[in-house]
């Protein structure tokens, strides 16, 4: 079965959350204009909240790649604590793409807010929920 982690960042904190996510399911870390060559079971798709609501380059990836997305799993981080999951999980549901019903998200630095954040403990709790989900979802 197939791996697979994309992710959006501008500030660098979704990235760090992914390689993490990466490393610990021996899988490929792309960014979202990256298209999916090949099938994948699982797609950990990472955002951070901008503006209320992630990146459009995330939702133009699960439309442009849905025929290659077994299932989305999706994480983040965010200064405020709100989550890109309400919208990315809609987004892949109008494109018929299944997402596992739970996520990962940590605080995000922004600004003076949360700084250093995602944390070295937030990429190791990252990388435990990523284990973790491919236990239940029966990747491997």
């Amino acid at each position: 079965m197939r791996i697979d982690v994309r992710y959006y960042s501008k500030g660098g904190g979704t990235k760090k959350l992914a390689e993490a996510i990466a490393k610990a399911v021996n899988a490929e870390c792309k960014t979202v204009d990256q298209p999916l060559e090949k099938y994948a079971d699982v797609v950990f798709l990472g955002a951070s909240v901008y503006g209320g609501k992630p990146d459009p380059a995330v939702v133009k990836f699960i439309a442009d790649n849905a025929r290659n997305i077994g299932k989305i799993v999706v994480f983040g981080s965010a200064c405020t604590g709100k989550s890109t999951f309400p919208a990315i999980k809609s987004a892949a549901a109008a494109q018929a793409v299944k997402t596992a019903e739970v996520f990962f998200q940590c605080k995000g630095e922004w600004l003076f807010f949360n700084k250093g954040r995602p944390n070295d403990q937030d990429c190791a709790d990252a990388a435990d929920f990523a284990k973790k989900q491919i236990k239940i979802l029966g990747v491997t």
